[in-house]
């Protein structure tokens, strides 16, 4: 029996299903094309939800959808992110914060001279983290508004990004679309056109059919269209990043608890261990590997850490990778479903966006007729981004910790040559704009901004150098300095101004 037929076939709901279908409704509107879209989930398949961390942009894609923020906080127990707090990753006892405003949107750029305002807090010893006023914030766990006599304001022109549960997010999301055809109901398979390899139908559980002319798997590690129908390959990065498995689990928060800004990554002896707080609990997982390490060992050592028991709700085999080709055909792929890494950089729903909006740029209009160059030049482009973010991860893993057979491992087996090539290029430069490239039409990307709190967190940038640059001209270097000590302080007295974060959360509440 025919359910239907729609432009637009969405499989998997979730934060990342739901958020496709969204946007391309948006986008479509917005174009004068308005298209039908149907969304299939099936409400047997569980969740695990133990939390996810966001980038900013997010937040700009909220407002694109006219979403209200205070109500997506409200409802979903979302909490404000402003950055990521690095513990014992350099060596034991050491951290380092990289928050995720831009300094140099209040300072501008200066021709010629780069990441300026860096570069002297390098040369001076100081951590690039220090004028940035969501460096301020994480350090004193406070909201993005301050209490004036007319109100609340907000403080900062910058997006700051979230923490949620994604069951909550993805839930809250559906209860918010309008027009979109929901089917609660599992795919059994496909019907593909001999002729060209194209989907034309999907066979639902309930022994009703499905058309559409387009369709995106967002089913997850399933990868129910992409891999089982279409045939795309998976390319694994079980070589370059070490830990290939993952135990969520929870920690309550108490209600007198101040409620953290910032996700918490804490290496571990065979892994790391990511925090991240929603208004009730803290999402927790320990991602190790288990060539180090058994599961009953990795609790063991989670609960030495934390100082008391812990309740696993899995432990789960991973595999970092990407699948080939994310657009085969007439199907994209997207969300877990493209690609997996570890939750280190909030990478998973902001590949999964630019992904979204890039495909809505180059291809709303056109989706029945992509040729084979529109779709090698899209995969290229994504697989490009996700390539890049496991670079960008598999920097963090280069350490001066030799505490433990892990760590041992990493050093001689992990840090791959294109990261030792890089900073061998950074031992000789400061990082700048032109060592970063993308095809991604603009959509926010890894840069020089993001590179910088984790190259000097880690003591990968060179001091003298930074002293060498700065030395050439006496009169900048004055005005690095005051301009790095000016916003250094405007940051903390803003700070000082700022709500507490809890306090917003439940005014919000309220």
């Amino acid at each position: 029996m025919a359910q239907g037929t729609a432009d637009i076939v969405i499989v998997g709901g979730g934060t990342a299903g739901w958020l496709a279908a969204m946007i391309l409704q948006a986008e479509s509107k917005s174009a004068g094309k308005p298209l039908s879209i149907t969304l299939i989930e099936s409400s047997k398949i569980p969740t695990i939800g133990v939390g996810e961390g966001t980038t900013s942009l997010f937040r700009g894609v909220l407002q694109r959808l006219g979403l209200d923020e205070q109500e997506f906080i409200a409802k979903t127990e979302a909490t404000i992110k402003y950055g990521i707090r690095h513990r014992d990753w350099r060596r034991k006892g050491h951290l380092y914060d990289g928050p995720i405003d831009d300094v140099y949107h209040l300072a501008d750029r200066v021709e010629g001279k780069g990441s300026w305002i860096d570069t002297f807090c390098v040369a001076a010893g100081r951590s690039v983290a220090e004028p940035h006023l969501f460096g301020a914030l994480m350090q004193q766990n406070r909201a993005p508004v301050a209490q004036t006599p007319s109100g609340l304001r907000p403080l900062s022109q910058f997006h700051h990004a979230y923490h949620f549960d994604q069951a909550k997010v993805g839930a809250w999301l559906r209860s918010k679309a309008d027009g979109i055809t929901h089917i609660d109901a599992a795919v059994e398979g496909a019907r593909l056109n001999s002729d060209n390899g194209r989907i034309v139908s999907l066979m639902l559980d309930t022994g009703e059919t499905v058309s559409g002319s387009f369709f995106i798997d967002a089913t997850g590690f399933r990868r129910s269209l992409i891999c089982k129908e279409m045939g795309s390959a998976w390319k694994s990065y079980s070589d370059i990043l070490p830990v290939n498995r993952a135990m969520p689990f929870w920690i309550d928060l108490k209600e007198e608890d101040e409620i953290p800004t910032y996700t918490h990554a804490w290496a571990q002896s065979s892994g790391w261990m990511w925090q991240i707080p929603t208004q009730q609990r803290i999402g927790c997982g320990y991602v190790y590997s288990d060539a180090h390490l058994t599961p009953e060992q990795a609790q063991a050592e989670i609960e030495r850490t934390l100082g008391h028991p812990i309740e696993p709700r899995n432990d789960i085999k991973i595999e970092s990778g990407r699948v080939e080709q994310p657009l085969n055909r007439n199907v994209l792929a997207i969300g877990l479903a493209a690609s997996f890494l570890e939750p280190l950089e909030a990478t998973s729903i902001h590949g999964t966006l630019v992904s979204i909006l890039l495909f809505a740029g180059r291809h709303l209009g056109n989706f029945n007729t992509i040729t084979e160059e529109d779709e090698a030049s899209f995969n290229r482009a994504i697989c490009g981004q996700t390539d890049d973010f496991r670079d960008f991860i598999n920097l963090h893993y280069v350490s001066e910790r030799r505490d433990s057979p892990f760590w041992c491992d990493v050093a001689e087996q992990y840090v791959q040559p294109e990261t030792r090539e890089r900073l061998a290029l950074w031992s000789q430069k400061m990082p700048g704009p032109e060592d970063f490239s993308n095809e991604l039409d603009g959509l926010p990307h890894l840069e020089e901004l993001l590179h910088l709190p984790v190259l000097d967190g880690l003591g990968l940038l060179n001091q003298n150098l930074a002293r060498k640059v700065m030395n050439q001209d006496k009169q900048f270097q004055r005005f690095a300095r005051e301009t790095t000590d000016f916003l250094t302080h405007q940051s903390r007295q803003m700070a000082d101004m700022a709500m507490g974060h809890r306090a917003w959360l439940n005014s919000l509440a309220g």
